[in-house]
């Protein structure tokens, strides 16, 4: 049975190695049982050059010492729990995928997973096929992600003068484009929203998985709220893509330099002008809606104006980015942001109307309360404190 932590929307690949690779990738079988060990050993070899591991310490000094495309990680470890071995290597190798392969499972710890950064998880006993197709599918990934990285840090121009930006990142979703022809994610023309969604997506996650999570959620709990409020069509579809990238400047900005230093109820940063003017070129840059470039832009400014980072208040701040303002704040008490524990629904849902008539459209503030409570059985549950 696998349980793959990152949404894909790509059809199951062949068991066969990543096609296009100039040379195997290298795997870390990470895995204190022998048995299970070597069988994984055998299973991978023909497709793959392999290294393992049967401690976490064992598995630092390969990871310090060689390349390694990805780690298959067991939860259970003699010197440390699998779980704080995957932290350690998101945050000194975060370029690395780990797939948690484990006898142990539970949706806490797929949840645990998928908080943390793995890119997939099965549980033993697996189908061969299925675990080789996840493999593949998480290093055609792992290339889409190393090229956008490579792009951010050998690119300036893409934070450049508009004109200049524009051409960088044109340039990038047509080497995104003519990366892996063969994958369903990618082989949409880049004119095509499906292709650049798709692009937009390996940006966010590029920078932190935690960000594309975050993106997710935002986009979800938008997205309620704006059915309450019957949008039209293409109101609806704007929402969703702005509260999807909402967050979009943040991209090549590593994730903890903005993350720990903020308030969740605080927009007063200048980095939030900073991050949202650089959002909302990017999004001009790739032609997608005005409606889509103010959520990205205003969905910062606060209801009373005060400190509100471009100025705007009440209604002069346009409608979804004040439904997005909202959203992504709910999100960030219920997920725990910037060193804070998370909320549960209930408590998140007060401190939103404690800032009704400041921060927040109250009108909106209070629809969204009665629709979040209306729906709590489908929220995310990685994103809803227990």
């Amino acid at each position: 049975m696998t349980r793959t932590l990152v949404e894909h929307t790509e059809k199951d690949h062949m068991a066969t190695p990543v096609e296009g690779a100039k040379k195997k990738p290298t795997i870390l079988v990470v895995d204190d049982e022998a048995g299970p060990r070597d069988a994984l050993k055998v299973i991978l070899r023909p497709f793959f050059n392999i290294q393992s591991a049967d401690t976490a310490k064992a598995a630092l000094d390969v990871l310090n010492s060689q390349p390694i495309d990805l780690v298959t990680l067991d939860q259970k470890l003699p010197d440390r729990q699998g779980m704080d071995l995957l932290q350690d290597i998101k945050q000194d190798h975060a370029n690395i995928e780990v797939i948690i392969v484990t006898g142990y499972g539970s949706l806490k710890s797929a949840m645990d997973g998928i908080r943390h950064g793995a890119a997939g998880y099965l549980l033993k006993p697996f189908n061969v096929s299925e675990l080789i197709s996840l493999i593949n599918r998480t290093l055609e990934k792992k290339q889409r992600l190393d090229l956008v990285r490579n792009f951010f840090r050998s690119t300036p121009e893409l934070w450049g003068a508009e004109e200049e930006s524009t051409l960088a990142w044109q340039a990038l979703r047509s080497s995104y484009g003519a990366l892996a022809p063969g994958s369903t994610e990618t082989t949409a023309l880049p004119s095509d929203k499906l292709g650049l969604l798709s692009l937009l997506s390996d940006i966010l996650e590029a920078t932190d998985r935690q960000l594309l999570n975050h993106s997710s959620r935002v986009s979800f709990y938008a997205t309620l709220l704006g059915n309450r409020l019957k949008l039209t069509s293409q109101e609806q579809e704007a929402l969703t893509m702005g509260a999807f990238l909402h967050d979009i400047g943040k991209t090549g900005i590593p994730y903890d330099k903005y993350s720990d230093n903020q308030s969740v109820l605080s927009v007063t940063d200048a980095s939030c002008v900073e991050y949202s003017e650089r959002g909302a070129q990017l999004i001009r840059s790739f032609g997608l809606p005005a409606e889509v470039s103010q959520i990205v832009a205003y969905h910062h400014e606060r209801w009373d104006g005060q400190d509100s980072p471009h100025g705007l208040q009440g209604e002069g701040i346009p409608l979804l980015a004040r439904i997005v303002h909202i959203a992504e704040t709910f999100d960030h008490l219920t997920a725990g942001s910037h060193g804070n524990s998370p909320l549960s629904i209930d408590d998140a849902v007060r401190q939103l109307s404690l800032q009704a008539h400041t921060l927040f459209d109250s009108t909106l503030t209070d629809l969204f309360s009665d629709v979040v409570q209306e729906c709590k059985s489908s929220l995310p549950p990685m994103g809803i404190a227990a």
